[in-house]
């Protein structure tokens, strides 16, 4: 298993991404994230098919930190059931791999 993850939530609007990508990132959860939109999702939600535009989320954090990143997006996300998901990093620049880790160990310290 990948020691690293890739963590991608959406919002209504990109300053709502912009606010949780911010505190995620200054308390060390991740380090660091990108705002990308807007995108066009299609979804069901509450059994019913939709589109929508929205803002989407991507940060970069650890395995060992990635429940208490879940647990930050779920208790801070305007939305009361969002989508939050984790893809391994499996192939990543050495450099890239130290950043990731250094970023977000300095809040266990």
């Amino acid at each position: 298993m990948s020691e690293y993850v890739q963590v991608s939530t959406a919002t209504e609007t990109k300053e709502q991404a912009i606010a949780l990508a911010g505190a995620a990132v200054q308390t060390r959860l991740a380090a660091g994230a990108q705002v990308v939109g807007p995108v066009t999702s299609v979804f069901w939600h509450l059994g019913e098919y939709g589109t929508g535009e929205e803002w989407q989320l991507l940060l970069k954090t650890t395995t060992e930190r990635y429940a208490d990143l879940e647990k930050y997006l779920l208790e801070n996300h305007p939305w009361d059931n969002p989508e939050v998901c984790a893809v391994p990093i499996v192939l990543a620049a050495e450099r890239c791999k130290t950043w990731i880790s250094e970023s977000v160990a300095a809040a266990q310290a």
